[in-house]
């Protein structure tokens, strides 16, 4: 028997007999390469891709344990990275901490020092931040060197300041993290790990998928199927964190299949197809409105230029979507959530804020709104402020930064491939021009995003600035598309409460001269 094979034998009872955890198959596999490159000083470079809530983190605290305690006379230098040190390397600690008190073998051997070293005999690990400001120059990884989250750690940073650590002993390196984009760190470690595993069929890449797990864990297998249900199978966080599947950096953020899946459930007729009955609890209606101006997500022309033109420096045009609140979707065990059907929109380009506040009341008073998200960026906050106040308990203010307007996307993104935005049918791009239902799919054409590197998983996303209608060579905006966005708000009410009554205005005295100041 090989060292590394009786290695494996030893681990396994190292996490069974001693702190009563059994590995499943999919952790045994990495276990055992990365313990066979320890002991036998191979230096392999080990890519390890596994799902969220798929035991990652705990085969890596079982691992540093093992390691600890098995070369606590012979000496090793153990090195973890996490792209951040609250809370990435803080939580990897108190795991470590965790499963050196529920071992009988490790509990009362292990010391630690300066708040960030823990130690064995002459074995330590040291707990590091790869953020970019973090100062580890100097650390030595003579045995083993891991990268967690390696797909949230800067590549510039690694090769700089992280890589040296291993290179004068040729230790073990092992890349953790969850599929990202083709251009992270984790990305090209993968490549380079499958094209030296081809040259000598040693393992080194482990690309693990919620198929895998689930036919070991069933129950994973149910969580899973549940977030598929509630966000979609294409949405970007369902395929890099559960499928381990990779996105383009930047991309088109509707396409075609996407578009038609808004489209294929079908919806009420965009226009004014349903009436305002009231405000049941079958009859509930909400007004998303974006407002014209600055775009938040671009602060200033430096900063356009930088973002490569993914978002409208400026929108010209407030936009309105009506939409239809459909509570059925909370009796869905696995949507849980609202389905929203747009029945009217409406734009005014260049208006007054005074008409446009009396246009946005008229509107509510037709459909008894009984809420309205209302972009409150910039000048959009004094109209959030006195709808606030003609309309008390149904305005949802939305302030556009770049962290919100990244959640807002991903979260948008989550109603339209669960299945919960939908459109009439019948609306199609070759409809007339001066259609809104028609703009509203062009300017889902033209959306671009952006996945950002780093931990945030911040997204951009917007129409280009340069982006132009093919036949008028007209300039395409994004505010239908942002208006619509907004309807991802609406997911954060409590709709278990008692509907609204009747919608009642309550007016300023001088309504027109108290906005002069907008």
């Amino acid at each position: 028997m090989r060292q590394g094979e009786r290695m494996l034998l030893d681990i396994g009872v190292f996490c069974e007999a001693g702190g009563g955890l059994r590995l499943r198959g999919y952790q045994r596999r990495v276990a055992q390469a990365l313990v066979e490159s320890v002991f036998q000083e191979r230096g392999l470079s080990l890519a390890v891709l596994f799902p969220r809530q798929s035991g990652k983190n705990e085969l890596q605290a079982q691992v540093e344990a093992y390691l600890l305690l098995m070369l606590a006379y012979r000496g090793a230098e153990i090195v973890k990275i996490s792209p951040t040190w609250q809370p990435q390397a803080q939580n990897a600690m108190h795991r470590l901490e965790r499963v050196l008190n529920a071992n009988f073998m490790t509990r009362a051997v292990w010391e630690k020092e300066n708040g960030y070293i823990y130690r064995i005999g002459r074995a330590r690990i040291t707990f590091l931040s790869g953020a970019p400001e973090a100062n580890v120059v100097g650390a030595t990884a003579s045995t083993l060197l891991e990268v967690d989250e390696a797909q949230d750690v800067q590549v510039s940073k690694y090769d700089k300041d992280i890589a040296p650590m291993a290179a004068s002993t040729n230790a073990t390196r092992v890349f953790w993290g969850t599929a990202w984009t083709a251009t992270t760190l984790l990305a090209r470690e993968l490549r380079a790990a499958q094209a030296a595993e081809a040259e000598d069929g040693r393992p080194r890449s482990f690309v693990l998928t919620a198929r895998e797990v689930a036919a070991e864990v069933p129950a994973y297998g149910r969580f899973v199927a549940g977030q598929v249900a509630r966000l979609g199978r294409e949405h970007p966080l369902v395929k890099t964190q559960f499928f381990s599947e990779e996105l383009d950096g930047v991309t088109g953020m509707f396409p075609v299949e996407r578009i038609a899946r808004m489209f294929a459930a079908g919806g009420e007729a965009a226009g004014g197809g349903v009436a305002a009955v009231g405000c049941g609890r079958a009859n509930l209606y909400a007004l998303l409105i974006d407002v014209a101006g600055q775009d938040p997500a671009v602060g200033s022309a430096e900063e356009s230029a930088s973002a490569g033109g993914l978002a409208n420096p400026r929108r010209d045009s407030t936009a309105v979507t009506v939409v239809q609140i459909d509570l059925a979707g909370l009796a869905d065990p696995l949507l849980r959530a609202p389905i929203y059907r747009p029945v009217a929109r409406q734009q005014w380009v260049g208006v007054s804020q005074t008409l446009l506040y009396d246009q946005i009341l008229a509107l509510a008073a037709h459909w008894q709104a009984s809420r309205l998200v209302v972009d409150a960026t910039g000048v959009g906050a004094g109209l959030a402020s006195f709808l606030e106040r003609a309309l008390p308990g149904r305005v949802h203010p939305f302030v556009f930064t770049q962290a919100s307007k990244s959640r807002l996307g991903w979260d948008f993104l989550a109603v339209v491939d669960g299945g919960r935005w939908r459109e009439a049918p019948r609306v199609g791009l070759n409809q007339r021009r001066d259609d809104l239902a028609a703009v509203f799919c062009q300017q889902l054409a033209f959306c671009r995003c952006e996945v950002l590197p780093g931990p945030n998983q911040n997204l951009r996303w917007g129409v280009p600035d340069d982006a132009r209608d093919p036949h008028s060579g007209a300039r395409i905006h994004d505010d239908l598309l942002i208006s619509a966005a907004l309807s991802a708000v609406l997911d954060q009410e409590s709709w278990s409460a008692p509907a609204p009554g009747p919608l009642r205005i309550i007016r300023a005295k001088d309504p027109l001269t108290e906005m002069r100041g907008f």
